[in-house]
């Protein structure tokens, strides 16, 4: 069978494991004001004016507007009834609709937005209806917890009441299916669980989405943190299996695993290839073998993850190095000054030892050998290159730069001993200059990093103080971007297209029910 005939047997196999949607019906819980509030996150709040069944008894004329407010973040399609009062309606009626994750979405006017992603992902939408009385459910799932509804147009004959408003849930992920927590979590630790578990939930559809807001679609890197706090949780054990047959089935024209894949019309990778995500497709298929003890999967997908492997290496110098130039992109974190290259060496480090695990366990002698020699050279090179006895940290690029995603990749592939891992991070700690950290699943790895070098109680703090910081701001679902010191950074331009339901922040359900 020829490599298309594969790739083509792998999407099947994802098509035939797609899930049914929960789905649910959710209805307002108050009506608010959403006013400009300079203690508030983000200088946004709302303020609670009456109950939501106040509004079926309200006459709505043109230019009225009110503000609903869900009670927290969900993802569904938006069914609204009306009726037309005084006359009929003799002309269409228009309204606006804003959605938003968070109030700053619904106070800000989008008209200002300057951001440089597109426009369209902010949550609005123009609706003209011709026939009233009428119910309309909208064509497009949002996500959000506040919907602003603006009468624009009526005619002077007629205005409007609403009779039914609510929004019909949708996620492959069921509350009742999540194991309790253990008695001795504390409450802080555990509400902090039940919103990371909220946020996993909403962001699970017929695939693993890295946020239901934006950008509606399965990425790796947010894979790889979803399904670890899926073992633990939901157990649709089944659609990480489907993501990993997707990605499989749709590798680049070099056999790459893409960054990201879209599902419709049908399963297609987007064009761009990120050096650590494509890795870490490895440590995904490891990670789910672990779990669930699947070989056959892991025997099938086995020559993908190791083709990951050696596409990497290709990227070494005469050194041992990742090549660090302007022909390669590499995530890590979000930081418009962050070096990569060191954080880029750790992560195939990082990968290639889950990648020898799988072989050891398929019983790849040569592979096995192969993979044991590329490990000690790309850690030897680092130990070499990379690390700066006289500042006594991982240095990253020509400028030599220090960073907290360097020290931690470097941590996380064991190129140094847990006693060592350890000091390197308390030292860490006191350097005001290093490039430092602006995203929870940079965070995520920090804390994976203080655990693996026995820092467990040092573990704990950060997440009661960075997801913990999240819910004293107001989070129902935790957010895709989050620095406590510039609480409206933005690597796009604007916090208005900022995630606040996002994959990679659920982690610290992996951490509480896994420790």
């Amino acid at each position: 069978m020829n490599e298309n005939m594969i790739e083509t047997t792998w999407l099947e196999q994802a098509k035939q494991l797609t899930p049914q949607l929960h789905q649910k019906k959710i209805y307002p819980e108050r009506v608010v004001n959403v006013v400009q509030d300079e203690d508030a996150f983000q200088g946004w709040s709302a303020k609670p004016v009456g109950l939501a069944a106040q509004v079926y008894d309200q006459i709505l004329k043109k230019g009225d507007c009110i503000t609903l407010d869900f009670g927290t973040h969900h993802v569904g399609y938006l069914t609204l009834s009306l009726r037309n009062v005084r006359s009929n309606a003799d002309a269409p009626l228009r309204l606006q609709l804003t959605f938003g994750e968070m109030p700053c979405e619904v106070g800000e006017n989008f008209s200002e937005y300057k951001g440089w992603l597109s426009r369209s992902w902010l949550q609005d939408e123009i609706i003209n209806v011709d026939v009233l009385p009428g119910t309309i459910t909208l064509d497009r799932r949002y996500a959000f917890r506040y919907l602003k509804i603006e009468v624009l147009e009526t005619s002077i004959r007629y205005d409007i009441q609403l009779t039914d408003l609510y929004c019909t849930t949708v996620t492959s992920g069921d509350l009742s299916e999540v194991p309790p927590l253990r008695q001795d979590i504390e409450p802080e630790m555990a509400n902090i669980d039940r919103v990371a578990v909220r946020t996993l939930r909403d962001c699970m559809q017929t695939v693993f989405e890295d946020g239901p807001k934006r950008d509606r679609r399965l990425w790796i890197g947010d894979l790889r943190l979803q399904a670890l706090v899926n073992y633990e949780t939901f157990g649709r054990n089944d659609l990480v299996k489907r993501c990993l047959y997707l990605f499989s089935g749709s590798r680049l024209k070099g056999g790459q695993i893409g960054a990201c894949l879209y599902e419709y019309p049908e399963p297609y990778v987007d064009d761009t290839y990120l050096y650590d995500y494509a890795l870490l497709f490895v440590a995904t298929l490891y990670d789910y073998f672990e779990a669930t003890g699947d070989r056959a999967t892991l025997e099938e997908l086995w020559p993908v993850a190791y083709d990951q492997i050696h596409i990497a290496l290709a990227r070494l110098d005469e050194q041992g190095l990742v090549q660090d130039d302007d022909t390669w992109y590499c995530f890590l974190d979000w930081h418009d000054e962050l070096n990569k290259q060191a954080g880029a060496q750790a992560v195939l480090i990082y990968s290639m030892r889950r990648g020898l695990k799988i072989a050891c366990e398929l019983k790849k002698t040569e592979q096995v050998a192969w993979i044991n020699v590329q490990i000690q050279k790309a850690t030897n090179a680092a130990l070499a290159y990379l690390w700066d006895e006289e500042q006594k940290y991982f240095v990253s690029g020509k400028e030599r730069q220090v960073s907290w995603a360097s020290q931690v990749w470097m941590i996380l592939a064991e190129v140094i001993d847990a006693p060592s891992a350890a000091t390197l991070l308390g030292r860490l700690e006191h350097h005001t200059k290093a490039i430092g950290m602006t995203t929870p699943y940079m965070v995520h790895h920090y804390v994976d990093a203080l655990l693996l070098c026995g820092e467990k109680e040092k573990a704990y703090e950060q997440i009661r103080t960075y997801w913990g910081g999240m819910l004293k701001d107001g989070a129902d679902t935790f957010w895709e971007l989050y620095d406590p010191n510039d609480k409206t950074y933005s690597p796009y331009g604007s916090n208005l297209v900022n995630s606040y339901c996002h994959a990679w922040s659920c982690t610290p359900s992996y951490f509480i029910r896994h420790m």
